[in-house]
């Protein structure tokens, strides 16, 4: 009987540690309930290039991510400020040394996030703040007249906010 009893108590131990593992599944359920496409806009506002990098690399996880959930991505990013120093074949020599060497990957990168469908536009207020040739544009940029008007009219046109600095 006690033999019966521990191994009783082992199934249950194991039955409750499988429950436990399967309802900890890392995902986005609340957060995504009922939702069939999610509209976001990215304000993104950096000025290091390794940074700039990082963060275009991490909204492609977040479109693979909202896909892999069931969600259909609507994806619009908006370059104001010191980011557009490094959207642009042409950098300047204090820009192209401070890269640290990833200027090549943040072209590739905007690449990738237009082939993804997702939206860019550069900020030609800042693009003339920091001299930047806008024919100089990497392909996949559109520039608009100011960075903040784009903000509020998606915000307006039912778009999220998502800050990136």
């Amino acid at each position: 009987m006690k033999k019966m009893m521990c191994m009783m108590g082992v199934l249950l131990l194991l039955i409750s540690q499988f429950s436990l593992a399967v309802s900890s599944e890392i995902n986005d359920k609340r957060a995504l309930a009922d939702l069939k496409n999610g509209r976001g806009v990215f304000l993104v506002d950096i000025g290091d290039a390794k940074k700039l990098n990082f963060y275009l690399e991490v909204i492609q996880g977040t479109h693979k991510g909202m896909k892999s959930q069931g969600v259909e991505p609507d994806f619009v990013l908006v370059y104001i400020g010191p980011s557009v120093k490094y959207l642009t074949s042409s950098p300047s020599e204090e820009a192209d040394a401070s890269a640290g060497g990833v200027l090549l990957e943040i072209e590739t990168n905007v690449a990738k996030l237009a082939d993804l469908g997702i939206r860019q536009e550069v900020c030609a207020v800042a693009t003339r703040v920091f001299g930047i040739d806008n024919g100089t544009l990497f392909p996949g940029l559109t520039l608009v007249g100011d960075g903040f008007i784009s903000l509020i009219g998606y915000q307006a046109q039912g778009y999220h906010s998502v800050p990136v600095f």
